[in-house]
């Protein structure tokens, strides 16, 4: 099978005129030091469904014939998928089951199940939940819609290609999160042929890093496991079909570590006021963790924005960790009256914000006459806890970081 062309992912986005948002550009000058030049976000996570996925999934169910709705159709997904394939159903006036892994996002089971979808929870992971999808198809005559391997979700993933050239006429580099690879895909068919010296840039997350391994390969290799906070971008192996578009037409694939993909969500909801789910903010995270390497204007594609509520603060505290902006500390002080309120009072003045304080008095660690005070801190950064490590321990606290 060929690849696609731009011509498909043209009649696709007049298919999707009525049915998806042109999703606004937005420039973000925080990030273009290193880069040496402009960088804009190209905001997916604020598409209806909060994702790209509704313009993939609703161009292959419409491609479908009267009868192969009239069977209803079935998919499996962590949740940006579900949903685009529930409502992209619902508007084409036919049954969506979803098959999701049992520790699916609450808020995209929700969402998921408000678009109208038959939803089941089954296994831990995507890989077992597309098992079940594909055995239900089987068993029921319900067509499939692959999450990513094939032309019609790969020609819909496009228009974002298509809309980002219009948008950044200029542009140099695309960053695409990559999992399965039908974004990235479609999106090099559309950029490519339209200016071939733009680079493509697939980002995928250390934890779940396919692609790397099956360009080195010739073929798609699938990976033991996958471990990552960005659930969007955890697929186990590539597609053929989207595998074909990644070798032939994506200039490289990075990938980023947890870290840099908790600063990156905490840098766009602190810098920029959006909420973006780890996968989607993985292509900010590669501007942090490489610096300088992409040629601009840097188009980042930010894929989607649907996050737990939970997660998200356990992400924010992950990033504010890994930005240096909390500080873990024990102090051993004398055990006497007042000396507690002398160590708070001395961290106030330092300008750090106290979290969390424990007073112990029973450790072998400790002299007689002394206590442990162990703080944990809100800081502005690693100078700022280097500085409130040092001017503690000039006060004459002894300092164990």
């Amino acid at each position: 099978m060929g690849l696609v062309s731009v011509d498909t992912i043209r009649e696709a986005r007049r298919l999707l005129e009525s049915v998806v948002r042109k999703t606004p550009i937005e420039r973000a000058r925080d990030l273009e030091a290193p880069q040496g030049g402009p960088v804009y976000l190209k905001c997916e996570n604020l598409q209806r469904t909060g994702s790209f996925k509704i313009r993939g999934a609703y161009t292959r169910i419409h491609g479908l014939s009267e009868a192969e709705r009239e069977r209803g159709v079935v998919a499996a997904s962590a949740g940006n998928h579900a949903q685009g394939v529930a409502l992209a159903a619902a508007l084409l006036g036919t049954k969506a089951t979803v098959f999701m892994p049992e520790r699916a996002p609450l808020p995209k089971l929700a969402a998921t199940r408000g678009y109208g979808a038959d939803v089941h929870l089954h296994g831990e992971s995507l890989e077992e939940a597309l098992g079940e999808a594909t055995a239900f198809a089987e068993r029921t005559g319900a067509v499939f819609i692959h999450p990513f391997d094939h032309p019609d979700i790969i020609a819909g993933q496009g228009t974002v290609g298509l809309e980002i050239v219009e948008q950044i006429p200029d542009v140099a580099t695309v960053l695409v999160a990559t999992g399965g690879g039908g974004l990235v895909g479609g999106v090099a068919s559309a950029v490519k042929a339209m200016k071939p010296d733009v680079r493509i840039v697939g980002v995928q997350a250390e934890g779940a890093a396919a692609f790397p391994l099956s360009l080195s390969a010739g073929n798609p290799v699938r990976l033991e496991r996958t471990q990552t906070m960005a659930d969007g971008i955890a697929v186990g192996a590539p597609g053929p079909i989207t595998f074909e578009h990644v070798r032939s037409l994506v200039d490289d694939v990075v990938t980023v570590g947890e870290e840099s993909l908790s600063r990156a969500v905490l840098l766009c909801l602190e810098r920029r006021k959006l909420v973006v789910e780890p996968a989607g903010a993985a292509t900010v995270a590669a501007l942090l963790e490489h610096p300088g390497v992409f040629e601009s204007p840097v188009v980042a594609v930010l894929s989607g924005g649907n996050v737990d509520p939970l997660l998200l603060l356990q992400i924010i505290q992950h990033g504010m960790t890994a930005a240096g902006r909390y500080l873990s500390l024990r102090l051993r002080v004398p055990d006497r009256p007042g000396s507690l309120a002398g160590v708070l009072t001395r961290v106030g003045e330092l300008g750090a914000n106290v979290l969390d304080v424990e007073h112990s008095r029973i450790s072998g660690r400790l002299a007689m006459g002394e206590v442990e005070i162990a703080l944990k801190l809100e800081t502005r950064g690693p100078e700022h806890c280097a500085d409130v490590a040092t001017q503690l321990q000039r006060a004459g606290y002894r300092v164990v970081v």
